[in-house]
């Protein structure tokens, strides 16, 4: 509820605070004594856009302040968390506006945008003005009603946390997709490649023993006739020198024992010559392996300047770098096959996901087929109480696929005559209407939504009598459960009040500044009164006053 409204330096209002109490505060004054103007500053507390020229005194600041005690709400919690402002049982808004039309807004002291002190607010008041009905002929607001009536407020959070999922799943899903269309094409062309590096079959290393074998190749004739010559000369010839050595070894090794420097100098040659023996039998092996193989030179040529071709085309320096490639290529594939089993996965969880939620909206359906004729026939009953015998209400539900809402569109549809022509309420219902029809509605939920301040600016403009009486015990009911104030020109209305507090100008040779006062006993019955009959009312009409007022009139 509203515990204090703080209003400085703001259009005619020098400094005015307001503190209404719970239930029915009622708030009455003459043409232009500021009942507006309060409304405004109310308005620019809760996010309205702010202006220079309300500012009263250019050398200061306008400020305004609004506080309310509050029970938080999950969303009012989850709003607050968001902009990082702490809160207990009271939340402070307020706005202040310099002279050049540059305001701030804070929330518990906290700055915050503009947008953020609207969203906050809106879980705060509900200002409902005699043309500010837009939220009736939203399609949301008007299912919430219904839901609300139905009982079914918890199946609908019930239902909303599993279109949550749903949409989350949806989401997902079509983004899976459009990466699987993606992935397909892509591993189309990857799998064309490693086809091609698998038909390859490049090994590490492979790169540089081709390029030996070809460099055999290619040097064939010249390597066997080197080869040869050196083979025959260890092993043929006219001195083979295998054998001069072998020769030579023999004579030596008798006359070792008669010199001490020969027995180390045999030892060397023999050593020498077990090593020439043996490189003679390694030359002649390599001898017989070298071979001239022109078709053999084109194979290896070939397989070389194909898998330089591949490797040009992966931008690689090295041809021994195809390996590593087809191993890269072969993981790739692996994962889009993975996704592809994440994507039916999802798909698999979509499924349960949205038949749960088609089972909570075709409970939200029966429910709400069940309340429409209950709702329609009180919400009828309440338009004759408040002067609207010939109106008529008529809900409808069409069926859709599944919405934020459930599988239902609900709409309203009005009809001010009884001219059996049922039309959307924007398009039939005038200003008044829709003011009175929205606190009819507002009267029947009252006790199953969780609505904040209640303000009504002159929502009982253009009726009067027994229909004005009716208006203000329906805002009297509402009050027992949420605080409800009214600006009205209504007796009838205002004598219901709890708290009734009266708007005045007073004027001095400066300025003409706005007050306000509680009123009570007497004074009550002389503003009442004065509604009725003017400024001099007979003692037949302050009697009547005080009847009206009985037995809620306060006394001092």
């Amino acid at each position: 509820m509203l515990k204090k409204l703080d209003i400085q330096n703001y259009a005619i209002i020098a400094r005015l605070t307001l503190e209404p109490a719970s239930g029915m505060v009622i708030i009455t004054g003459e043409t232009g004594a500021g009942k507006s103007i309060l409304l405004g500053a109310l308005g620019l507390a809760l996010g309205d856009r702010a202006d220079s020229a309300q500012v009263r005194d250019k050398e200061k600041k306008t400020i305004i302040e609004a506080v309310f005690i509050v029970q938080e709400t999950t969303v009012l919690k989850k709003l607050l968390q968001n902009a990082d402002i702490d809160s207990d049982t009271e939340i402070i808004l307020r706005r202040e506006i310099q002279a050049n039309g540059k305001s701030r807004a804070f929330v518990n002291d906290t700055p915050v945008a503009l947008n953020q002190l609207q969203l906050i607010a809106g879980h705060l008041v509900d200002l409902h003005q005699q043309f500010d009905t837009l939220e009736l002929g939203n399609r949301h607001f008007q299912r919430a009603l219904l839901d609300a009536r139905a009982g079914a407020v918890g199946l609908m959070a019930d239902y909303t946390n599993q279109f949550e999922r749903y949409t989350v799943l949806n989401k997902k899903i079509q983004d899976a997709r459009a990466r699987m269309l993606k992935a397909n094409q892509e591993s189309e062309y990857k799998s064309f490649i490693l086809q091609e590096l698998q038909g390859l079959k490049w090994t590490a290393g492979e790169g540089k023993i081709i390029a030996e074998e070809l460099q055999v190749l290619s040097h064939a004739e010249q390597l066997k006739s080197g080869i040869g010559k050196a083979v025959y000369a260890f092993h043929e010839g006219d001195q083979p020198i295998i054998s001069q050595l072998r020769s030579l070894l023999s004579q030596l090794q008798p006359q070792a024992a008669y010199h001490p420097a020969l027995p180390s100098l045999v030892a060397r040659f023999d050593a020498a010559y077990v090593e020439l023996k043996d490189i003679a039998t390694e030359l002649e092996s390599l001898l017989d392996s070298v071979q001239v193989d022109d078709l053999r030179m084109e194979q290896l040529n070939e397989r070389l300047a194909l898998a330089q071709r591949i490797a040009k085309k992966h931008g690689l320096a090295d041809v021994d770098e195809l390996p590593l490639v087809e191993k890269q290529f072969a993981e790739e594939l692996v994962v889009f096959e993975d996704a592809e089993s994440a994507l039916k996965a999802l798909e698999k969880e979509m499924e349960t996901v949205q038949q749960q939620a088609l089972a909570l909206a075709k409970a939200l359906h029966e429910k709400r087929l069940a309340e429409i004729p209950m709702l329609e026939k009180a919400t009828m009953a309440l338009l004759v109480r408040v002067g609207m015998p010939n109106a008529q209400l008529k809900i409808d539900l069409k069926t859709t696929g599944l919405t934020a809402g459930g599988t239902d569109d609900v709409v309203f549809l009005f009809d001010a005559n009884r001219s059996g022509q049922f039309e959307p309420l924007h398009k039939v219902a005038s200003g008044g209407e829709l003011s009175r029809l929205m606190l009819v509605l507002k009267s029947l939920v009252a006790h199953s939504l969780e609505m904040p301040t209640l303000i009504f600016d002159e929502i009982d403009s253009g009726i009067s009598g027994e229909a004005a009486r009716q208006v203000g015990l329906l805002m009297q009911e509402l009050s027992s459960h949420h605080q409800v104030i009214a600006i009205t020109h209504q007796p009838q209305i205002a004598a219901l009040a709890s708290q009734h507090l009266y708007i005045y100008k007073t004027a001095s040779q400066e300025q003409v500044t706005t007050q306000m006062r509680e009123l009570t006993g007497d004074e009550q019955v002389s503003a009442i009164a004065r509604m009725m009959a003017g400024d001099k009312p007979s003692e037949a009409v302050l009697a009547t006053a005080r009847e009206m007022l009985m037995p809620g009139v306060k006394k001092k």
